[in-house]
């Protein structure tokens, strides 16, 4: 267990935080930075619960820095601004994701791709470039540099924007990348939790066949009519496999507990695309067989 000391900061906050691997939270009183020159200070209104929330109080990947505050799908409303900043003023609805800052200068942030940049700073569990412990928004306050803040849309509820921190664009960007959001295309989603459902919401948006994918069949009445889903298989249902093998243009994989390939890797066309987003604790198994080709 690693417990650092508190540095001290002008903006008090309260929160809640881990202090072990129990994976309990308690009430933390903690302070944030000052307004920098390019900070955006906003009250957090809403923060999403993430798998990789528990994941990281319970210090299952590894990495744990206590106490640790988590939360990375923070939205709220500006109540502060530095005099640099451009793109925010107060009143804005903003929400901030998993990250909060970059080094600007390798390959990847200068093209516009900072999520993979080797000097990431993550909201929570890292140390930020003042030497400060990152803490999510699991708070009252959050401040970040405005150039890891997004506005969040008028029309658009501050609930229902949380999740699209990180469990929206985790599903959306692969989605867009991979080519896999053209209408009339057949997409799987295996897993039904916080990225599953906005998988099929994104796909039934953009006019997709969406068939969802679980070991558990009572999820089926909220896929089918809650979610709009077309269609849904239990994943050990082997005749309901069988039946739709070659049948998916691709597949979002979004669990994160072991499970096997196989049987998704079936499900897709010839060059269908096998998309994994989920992040099981434990290595997957991959056959290889079904992946040659002649």
């Amino acid at each position: 267990m690693s417990i650092l000391q508190e540095q001290e900061f002008p903006q008090k906050a309260f929160g809640w935080a881990a202090t072990d691997t129990s994976g309990h939270l308690a009430p933390f009183k903690f302070s944030r930075r000052a307004t920098g020159e390019k900070d955006v200070t906003f009250k957090v209104m809403y923060c999403g619960i993430c798998h990789t929330d528990l994941h990281s109080i319970k210090k299952e990947w590894g990495n744990g820095i206590y106490p640790t505050v988590p939360g990375h799908e923070i939205v709220g409303i500006v109540t502060d601004g530095g005099h640099k900043v451009e793109k925010f003023k107060v009143g804005d609805k903003v929400g901030v994701g998993p990250m909060v800052w970059a080094c600007h200068s390798c390959d990847n942030c200068k093209s516009d791709l900072e999520n993979y940049c080797p000097k990431m700073i993550m909201t929570y569990n890292s140390i930020y470039v003042d030497g400060s412990v990152t803490k999510g928004g699991y708070s009252d306050v959050m401040v970040a540099n405005e150039q890891y803040v997004v506005r969040i849309p008028e029309n658009l509820s501050l609930d229902a924007a949380a999740p699209l921190r990180c469990a929206g664009i985790t599903v959306y960007s692969p989605m867009k990348y991979f080519g896999l959001r053209e209408p009339g295309m057949h997409i799987g989603v295996a897993g039904l939790g916080g990225l599953g459902h906005v998988a099929v919401k994104f796909g039934k948006a953009w006019g997709m066949k969406v068939t969802v994918i679980s070991t558990s069949p009572a999820k089926e009445k909220e896929a089918i009519e809650h979610l709009g889903a077309d269609s849904f298989l239990v994943s050990r249902n082997q005749k309901q496999i069988q039946a739709a093998m070659g049948t998916m243009d691709g597949v979002i994989d979004t669990v994160s507990a072991s499970h096997p390939i196989l049987p998704l890797l079936d499900l897709l066309k010839a060059h269908g695309k096998l998309v994994m987003v989920g992040l099981p604790e434990k290595p997957l198994e991959l056959p290889v067989f079904p992946l040659g080709g002649n």
